[in-house]
């Protein structure tokens, strides 16, 4: 595994008459965030037994595997729609989002982007009071916690919930008569809202808004509860105020570079982040080259800051899927020469920066980088535009355990040889908050680079690097 997995997307429209159309095309502009399984859900009020939900999911992409036909049977004014990535339960069907449910309040759908860090304990509790799970995603503790509450309303459930459960959540809820827009109280994922006539969004991200047209209205607050119906919007804060924790991997690589989160855009953000390697850490060099596709802004950065021409070292093949034909032996390298190429006159006799978003477990970058020099790059100066990973995510990224991070093992030194790099440089964890702008009063999190989890964990976390066989970690994805 090169990179970090994605997480999850979520869509929700409030109010038009081609709810599912809207969602299926958020669900496409966010698929980025997950490429395992699709599901849409909306809410159709026009049947003679009431209000009815109709359900569609299905394994793999949402252009591949929902259809024209499928999206004329979801009919209804109002819908929720999930991408998912998995990093809990497998590929089970069961798994695939929203959940959807009939409570004693009506009908719930629920679609989420997050991990609770504390939904073992939770279910094991309600388990024993006689709950019967159908999935093993911890978003199922959602549904259940909302359908066993007394409270009298929804809203009122939502917030025993939110008082019940750590971690991470943004949260798209849809019941008979509203949609909920819900967001952890340190934000961990972004979640944003929309305005497309008179039709409310929510999605994961600015890019979702944009296709379809609709305008940008704000961020879901940290801790915030909106609730969306026939009078409008309107606004809860149900828990105390905490310092925000977003998280510093959605600006370096899960977010698009044309959305707009956490207060500003990605695309300004990884430049700047490039910048900020560049003054850390300059090399002597003829070209700058980015690992495409995240890694390309950061590159431009670090060409502009350090003045070296920014060249097509490497060029992506935008049409990989799977294959059939897998000669391990035959073609060395094989995984890597179907996504990449080297432009030869870019590389030939010449000293190369190459530039990347992250580092995990280096054995895609050794085999670039045999790559590159098979074209000619007499040096490889690699550098990285975020901190070093040395601890896993527990708050809905799909990250290994810390024995299985490169750089919880060995030293950069260590790493620069067995990647094959003639030198290797990382973006302090300093760099990386002022390119986030560490004076604009957002705080980060920084966990998965220096230990220091915001949110507890109700779980053993390995103190010292482990041989790295274990399971992998658990997302509400």
């Amino acid at each position: 595994m090169r990179k970090l997995n994605e997480e999850c997307g979520v869509m929700g429209v409030y109010g038009h008459p081609e709810a599912a159309n809207m969602v299926y095309l958020g669900l496409y502009a966010l698929q980025h965030r997950g490429q395992e399984a699709c599901g849409i859900v909306t809410l159709d009020e026009g049947t003679p037994s009431g209000a009815q939900l109709r359900i569609h999911k299905s394994f793999g992409l949402v252009a591949d595997h929902i259809t024209r036909e499928d999206l004329a049977k979801l009919t209804g004014t109002r819908g929720i729609g999930h991408v998912r990535y998995s990093t809990q339960g497998g590929r089970l069907v069961q798994n695939i989002q929203p959940f959807h449910c009939r409570t004693a309040l009506g009908n719930l759908a629920i679609a989420h982007n997050g991990n609770l860090t504390n939904a073992d304990k939770i279910r094991a509790g309600l388990e024993s009071g006689g709950s019967i799970f159908q999935s093993t995603s911890d978003t199922e503790v959602f549904v259940h916690l909302i359908a066993r509450s007394q409270a009298r309303s929804i809203r009122e459930r939502i917030f025993e919930v939110m008082a019940a459960v750590n971690g991470a959540y943004s949260l798209v809820i849809m019941t008979d008569d509203h949609l909920y827009a819900v967001r952890d109280p340190n934000g961990f994922r972004p979640l944003v809202l929309g305005r497309l006539g008179d039709s409310t969004i929510v999605a994961s991200e600015t890019c979702a808004l944009d296709l379809i047209d609709a305008e940008f209205i704000r961020e879901v607050l940290p801790g915030e509860v909106v609730e969306i119906g026939r009078s409008g919007m309107t606004s809860f804060t149900p828990l105390a105020k905490r310092e925000s924790a977003f998280c510093a991997f959605e600006p370096i690589y899960f977010a698009r570079p044309d959305s707009t989160i956490f207060g500003d855009e990605i695309y300004r953000l990884r430049k700047q982040m490039g910048v900020e390697l560049a003054r850390e850490a300059p090399a002597t060099a003829d070209v700058v080259i980015a690992i495409p596709d995240s890694g390309v802004p950061m590159a431009m950065g670090y060409a502009s800051e350090t003045k070296l021409p920014l060249e097509l070292g490497l060029v992506r093949n935008h049409y990989v899927g799977r294959t059939f034909i897998e000669p391990s032996q035959s073609i060395r390298d094989f995984g890597v020469k179907l996504k990449l190429n080297a432009a030869r006159s870019a590389l030939r006799g010449k000293s190369v920066v190459v530039v990347d978003d992250s580092l995990v477990r280096g054995t895609t970058s050794a085999k670039i980088f045999r790559m590159l020099r098979a074209a000619g790059a007499t040096q490889i100066h690699f550098r990285i535009g975020s901190p070093p990973i040395t601890h896993s995510c527990f708050y809905g990224v799909d990250t290994p355990e810390r024995g299985q991070l490169l750089a919880a093992q060995k030293s950069v030194d260590a790493i620069r040889q067995q990647i094959g790099a003639d030198s290797l440089a990382f973006l302090s964890i300093t760099g990386l908050r002022r390119a986030l702008g560490g004076e604009s009063g957002r705080s980060f999190c920084f966990a998965c680079f220096s230990g220091d989890y915001k949110e507890p964990i109700h779980r053993e976390i390995p103190r010292q690097p482990t041989d790295g066989v274990g399971p992998g970690l658990r997302s509400g994805c």
